[in-house]
């Protein structure tokens, strides 16, 4: 940040921030908190101009005083790995920051992947971290915020907390993971700082002067900075939303007053249409639906089960739902990305027949029940399995509900608000995963992800400032109407991020659920960016990624593919090897037979004389992809012309 911009920041910071006695520190620093550990540490705050301020930590004092803006500004010399201690701030009066560690601190920043907590993980995770305790692993959530008229100096509200059984469901299940791992590793306090929002592409983490240089976005940016644009966007979308939820409750015929409700059980559903669950909507007359379709199942439970304690599972349903038992209302949700697990209330559930009435809203999207899921009552060990046939009836159609417009997704404005408030804090390195938003145009995303990196860098004033990165995982956008390897190519552009020094990329091919947008498996990511950082960050001579291309060369019509990174060997996960495909002088793909040796592969195709290029899980979700290297990391997704 340039001084002119700094200036007016400290300035707005301090007309706008209530002063209290003495100098006040940024709001990062805080009981708790997590330094890092080895370098220089700087400590910055708000004051009144001119006032002198003394800063003690471990028996040494600190003397400066409040610039002209109200700014200061002291800088620690470099301490090892250790606490708790405190360090007190005195002017007037005296504010002790108790509870502080040295040790590793991180910054966790991209989309919803990087975002999502150890509650959405609960199906893999929740016997491991039902009794987690770790006071040195720590992290402070910077809350969602956006600025569109220049930098912010200061952060909204936020606290630090460490790991109990409590707060642990709120960390970054990525970063908590990775934590461990580090924790485990090198016995010092990890801190996490998280400033990942769901569903922000790449530009939203850029300057205004890096993307004002790359153009193309002129027009969004002048619009973002007319508050009375923002405030009528918003005011606009809110009105719209009420209207079109209020207008399909009101001509909803399952929720008539004149009539029994559609959820209750003696409701007579016998002449409705029938439904298998799971499935689409897509090729069947639902498919053009939006508005509120209605669906019902009767089923039995047996005497053994009354009474006893049970979760409800329905998947997931796009796009959102509002579900009855036996009539009553159990749970709803509003989009369709979160699992659908509803506690069910002691004695709802009774022997014999029970009726289950879900109330689906599709807005925009085809509608449907995503396959591959459970779809079943647990009591423990025993459950009750809900899928297959179902009735339906359509209770109310609508125009298509338009998009909302989520400026968190704008160009610059979570830059401004979120990260450069943190750009004289120390961080170790920066752990990033993102990318699901900027599918749409991955010949794009490559030139932006490395200048978002290189963006940071210079903020940070750390030209050496370690990112590791995830690559996507594997999934199926066909459901959304994508085609066109659009994930595949997002990938290839996210690994020409490693021309640059100092990164480092974690391939997770193999770890995503090809109908879920956010898989659960967030331990093994963890563990392969701690390989990451192992490796990159402190020079560990460990194996950290799979197999990735070094040279090719044609042999007639056989392509020989040699590989580094494997380690003692290539090894395969299955029968016979798989996920290779030659593209013939047509451009078609056809799947190529293959024979590996130590780090090599020999790849043929009967169908392809002459290949023109060779890839490996070039797909969206290539599920088949079974190549790895000897310490269990899987080999990097490739397409390369001949």
């Amino acid at each position: 940040m340039d001084k002119k911009m700094e200036g007016q920041a400290l300035t707005q910071l301090n007309e706008n921030r209530q002063i209290a006695r003495g100098p006040v520190p940024s709001e990062i620093f805080q009981d708790g908190m997590v330094l890092q550990r080895d370098k220089p540490i700087r400590l910055w705050g708000s004051g009144s101009p001119g006032e002198p301020l003394s800063l003690t930590f471990q028996a040494r004092t600190y003397t400066t005083s409040v610039d002209p803006t109200g700014f200061w500004e002291v800088t620690l010399p470099p301490h090892a790995a250790g606490g708790p201690y405190e360090l007190s701030i005195s002017g007037p009066d005296e504010l002790v920051i108790k509870d502080v560690l040295i040790g590793d601190v991180w910054l966790l920043g991209g989309q919803s992947n990087m975002e999502l907590p150890i509650s959405r993980t609960l199906d893999l995770y929740e016997d491991e971290v039902r009794q987690a305790e770790n006071s040195w692993i720590r992290q402070f959530q910077v809350p969602i915020t956006y600025n569109f008229h220049g930098p912010s100096m200061e952060l909204p509200k936020g606290s630090w907390q460490s790991v109990n059984p409590q707060t642990v469901k709120d960390f970054s299940a990525v970063g908590y993971f990775f934590a461990q791992e580090h924790h485990k590793k090198y016995g010092v306090p990890v801190g996490l700082v998280l400033i990942a929002v769901g569903g922000t592409p790449v530009e939203a983490w850029m300057s205004e002067e890096v993307i004002r240089h790359l153009g193309g976005y002129e027009e969004i940016l002048t619009q973002c900075k007319d508050d009375a644009f923002v405030e009528n966007t918003q005011n606009a979308d809110t009105k719209r939303l009420y209207s079109w939820y209020k207008e399909l409750k009101q001509k909803d015929l399952g929720l008539k007053a004149d009539r029994m409700h559609w959820s209750e059980p003696a409701y007579n559903d016998s002449e409705w249409d029938s439904f298998i669950v799971p499935a689409s909507w897509r090729g069947t007359e639902l498919e053009t639906i939006h508005g509120s379709v209605w669906f019902r199942k009767t089923f039995e439970l047996p005497q053994t089960l009354e009474g006893k304690k049970a979760l409800l599972r329905l998947g997931a349903i796009i796009d959102g739902d509002y579900t009855y038992l036996n009539g009553t209302l159990v749970g709803n949700t509003d989009y369709k990305y979160p699992p659908r697990k509803y506690s069910i209330p002691e004695g709802l559930l009774r022997e014999g027949l029970n009726t289950l009435a879900i109330r689906v809203i599709s807005n925009r999207e085809v509608g449907g029940f995503v396959t591959g899921k459970d779809y079943c009552l647990e009591f423990g060990e025993e459950y009750v399995d809900l899928k297959g046939e179902w009735k339906y009836k359509v209770g109310a159609t609508m125009p298509v509900l338009p998009l909302s417009t989520f400026f968190q997704y704008k160009p610059c404005g979570v830059y401004n608000a979120m990260l450069v408030p943190l750009a004289r804090f120390t961080f170790q390195g920066v752990l990033w995963y993102q990318g699901e938003s900027n599918t749409g145009a991955p010949e794009r995303y490559g030139k932006l992800f490395r200048e978002m990196i290189q963006n940071w860098r210079d903020l940070f004033q750390e030209p050496d400032l370690p990112f590791l990165f995830v690559q996507l995982p594997n999934f199926d956008p066909s459901e959304q109407g994508i085609q066109g390897f659009m994930w595949a190519k997002t990938r290839d552009a996210q690994e020409e991020a490693l021309m640059l020094p100092h990164t480092g990329m974690v391939v997770t091919i193999d770890l995503g659920e090809g109908n879920d947008l956010h898989p659960q498996n967030k331990k093994e990511i963890g563990k392969r960016l701690s390989l990451a950082a192992q490796n990159m960050v402190f020079a560990e001579p460990v194996l950290a990624q799979g197999p990735s291309v070094d040279t090719i060369v044609v042999e007639d019509d056989e392509v020989v593919v040699t590989f580094n990174h494997v380690g003692t060997c290539l090894e395969v996960r299955g029968d016979s090897l798989q996920g290779f495909t030659l593209v013939g002088s047509d451009g078609t793909l056809y799947p190529a037979q293959a024979k590996h040796g130590r780090n090599t592969v020999r790849l043929w195709s009967k169908e392809v004389q002459g290949p023109v290029a060779v890839c490996y899980a070039w797909e969206d979700n290539p599920e088949q992809a079974n190549l790895y290297n000897s310490a269990g990391l899987p080999a990097t997704p490739f397409r390369r012309e001949l």
